[in-house]
């Protein structure tokens, strides 16, 4: 590959007759990478890593290497841009697109390491980081995405890309090339571009804000407690470890609860202090609305209003038209038509599941001669594990044992990825990492070559945001002769030293689910950069990652991994029996809130401008955006409130439904390997080759197609989900996916 620092000059001077004023920006580009080189000289940045894969140096990076790095690296792609738009040749396949396809890899370099590490290891030189270049890379997005006459040689190409020659995959490039642009306000007149530049500088700003204030407000917000007693029903390893937290924050002699980012705790089906759990609750839903410092509705009424700005002037009614245009789902009245027919049988059966829970609750007060109370939204997870336990004989923490997380990981993940597809695994103890926690493991081929890295980093930290993700540090290209480094998070607390990490069943779910967007990574085959792994549509990106989830019950692989981590004794029939039928268990809930969350991002963004709430009114539009979906069942709150809501203040923006959008693919796909034999390679090598390896090489629906035989139908997500009519009287609905 040629070294970015030399392409554009090489491109430019392969002109003939090249003009005065081209000759100049020649002159000025040579300058510019004159002195970048000059500037990055000892940054590891400055070249592709020397480690295997191009595994990033985290050994040499230091938080003072990516300043340089990213004023040398916009310099750069915007030299190397300038020469590919003011080429004297005519717009070609290859001076146009493909140069542009290997532009800016001492920014992209940068930027991959820099905001995986603000995500994972964040700190006051990074937050500094953040906050200081985010305008500055929105505009230097917007430079080059709004030169005119890149535009012009783009729009060229895609005019004429049924007859220049191309595979399939190289006119797909160019027409999404052009559909980029054109939805980056290409097209727009100076004046609008001018105000589009300022609209996208300022959501830069604050979304950096937003996400710093998320962070410090699950931090700020944990919860204090006195004595031990009051945390009765955590086992004695999680006690100590409210202990640590307390003393780490100055609270000597007490216990702090810490939180995540979703509106539910983990402690609350454990904690027997019902005032405590009040307290929990109320802690988590009210941050980012305190008055404090770290207050998000100013800056989400501001967002709302730039984003609907932004898409009506780039002919929209609304964002979320303008969002929803680039999905699979297109329009507006597709996605609220699902979600419109989801909700009704969601909150009946949640309400169904409350009723048990009031049941329960009145029962427990008049043996105890007190008054009951109503269920509310902290007394949801206490009594639901109340009801598992009566109604299957069976208490989650009796899981525990058999699920620790090494075990998990290496016996249950990817053991049912080499049963699937037949690749393996092998531990890298000689790469760095970025943080101690972390694990390193070598993927390979069922016929030995080489596949990618793969990193686990597991455990919450304060300086780790919240959730659960995949993300990339390297991607695949035949282009660039790259293969893939990617990694997965998750936030499982730390056990104390020498104790083992058990997980719950939720965490292991998430571990097969968020390994499934790892496989759509590591598993890309494709020509360029754009399409490369997991760059597909939001509404599409989770629907691998969601039919990976399967393996995590089925029962060979279950038996595998599903052993006591003392004893090696493997799970005892009975109780895997039990996994499988406590999985269907209290999906009424799971729906809605998630439903809550998804629609109210609906609400927001197909708001017209001239209704959008201002920042004292957020919080009261969240209630009525809920009535009017039907979602307003006290109980069974949003999973996210709006001013925590990270997914929609980022790439989820109107895009909260891509969960259940892709979960009907996900239950087509579930259903057809079960109907065709289930674990097996044949199964696993068609998945790999029509759907995991294409990346966006291909329409969304149509890798969808290339795998199943036949267009999706949302008759097994409703069977799934037990929204079908078939769940009554609040019986168990069908399972259902756990969300990033």
């Amino acid at each position: 590959m040629k070294h970015p620092l030399t392409l554009a000059l090489a491109i430019t001077l392969a002109g003939a007759g090249m003009s005065p004023a081209l000759a100049q920006s020649t002159t000025e580009a040579e300058a510019t990478m004159s002195a970048s080189v000059e500037a990055l000289k000892g940054n590891p940045f400055a070249v592709e890593s020397t480690l295997p894969l191009q595994y990033p140096h985290f050994d040499r990076i230091r938080d003072e290497h990516f300043a340089p790095a990213f004023d040398a690296g916009m310099a750069e792609q915007l030299a190397e841009v300038r020469a590919i738009a003011g080429n004297a040749e005519p717009a070609s396949f290859e001076n146009t697109i493909l140069a542009l396809e290997t532009s800016g890899q001492t920014l992209s370099r940068a930027l991959r390491v820099f905001y995986n590490l603000v995500g994972t290891d964040t700190n006051d030189a990074r937050k500094k980081l953040q906050a200081d270049y985010a305008g500055k890379l929105a505009a230097h997005r917007d430079a080059i995405s709004l030169d005119p006459e890149l535009f012009a040689r783009i729009k060229t190409l895609h005019d004429a890309r049924d007859t220049l020659g191309l595979e399939a995959e190289g006119v797909r490039l160019v027409e999404e090339y052009y559909k980029d642009l054109v939805r980056s306000g290409a097209a727009l007149d100076e004046a609008q571009k001018a105000r589009l530049k300022e609209i996208n500088a300022e959501l830069a700003t604050l979304g950096t804000t937003f996400s710093q204030n998320v962070l410090a407000e699950v931090n700020d917000s944990a919860v204090v407690v006195d004595t031990a007693a009051e945390l009765d029903g955590l086992t004695p390893e999680q006690i100590q470890t409210a202990a640590d937290a307390a003393k780490a924050r100055g609270h000597e002699g007490k216990y702090v609860i810490t939180l995540l980012n979703t509106t539910g705790q983990p402690p609350m089906p454990q904690l027997t202090n019902r005032a405590l759990r009040e307290r929990i609750h109320t802690a988590s839903v009210i941050r980012g609305a305190r008055d404090n410092q770290w207050d998000n509705r100013e800056i989400v009424a501001t967002v709302l209003k730039l984003r609907a700005e932004r898409a009506k002037m780039l002919g929209f009614d609304t964002y979320a038209a303008y969002v929803l245009a680039g999905e699979t789902a297109k329009t507006v009245d597709a996605v609220n038509g699902m979600l419109g027919q989801l909700a009704p049988a969601a909150v009946a059966n949640a309400r169904a599941e409350g009723g048990k829970l009031q049941a329960m609750i009145d029962a427990e007060q008049a043996a105890k001669g007190e008054p009951t109370f109503q269920l509310e939204p902290w007394d949801w997870a206490y009594y639901t594990e109340k009801v598992r336990k009566a109604e299957y004989d069976f208490d989650e923490s009796q899981l525990k044992p058999y699920l620790e997380m090494k075990s998990v990981l290496e016996d249950g993940v990817f053991f049912a990825a080499t049963e699937l597809y037949g690749i393996t695994f092998k531990p890298r103890t000689d790469l760095p990492k970025y943080h101690a926690d972390t694990w390193v493991y070598e993927v390979s081929n069922a016929d030995g070559s080489q596949l990618a890295f793969f990193i686990f980093d597991p455990y919450a930290r304060d300086s780790k945001r919240g959730g659960a993700w995949m993300n990339s540090y390297v991607s695949q290209s035949e282009l660039e002769g790259t293969k893939p480094v990617v990694a997965n998070h998750q936030n499982i607390p730390k056990p104390q030293p020498g104790q083992p990490t058990l997980l719950t069943w939720d965490e292991v779910t998430t571990m097969f689910h968020e390994f499934g967007h790892a496989l759509h990574g590591m598993f890309s085959d494709v020509e360029y950069p754009y399409f490369s792994g997991t760059s597909v549509p939001r509404d599409f990106v989770e629907f691998p990652s969601q039919v990976n989830e399967m393996w995590a019950d089925w029962p060979s692989i279950l038996a595998n991994y599903a052993k006591h981590h003392e004893t090696g004794e493997p799970m005892p029939q009975a109780l895997l029996d039990k996994v499988v039928a406590t999985a269907k268990f209290n999906q009424g809930f799971a729906t809605t809130e998630y439903l809550g969350a998804a629609m109210l991002d609906q609400y927001l963004h197909q708001l017209p401008a001239d209704q959008l709430p201002a920042a004292g009114d957020i919080l009261a539009t969240e209630a009525t955006a809920l009535k009017a979906a039907g979602l307003d069942f006290k109980p069974v709150p949003p999973r996210y409130r709006t001013t925590y809501f990270s997914h929609i203040m980022g790439g989820y923006a109107a895009g909260y439904y891509a969960y259940i959008w892709s979960e009907v693919l996900d239950a087509n796909t579930v259903a057809w390997i079960e109907e065709n034999g289930g674990l097996t390679r044949e199964n696993g090598d068609r998945f790999r080759a029509t759907l995991l390896s294409q990346g966006g090489s291909k329409d969304a629906l149509q890798l969808f197609t290339d795998f199943s035989g036949k267009d999706p139908d949302i008759q097994p997500l409703l069977v799934k989900r037990g929204l079908d009519g078939s769940v009554e009287d609040g019986a168990p609905p069908a399972e259902t996916t756990q969300q990033d």
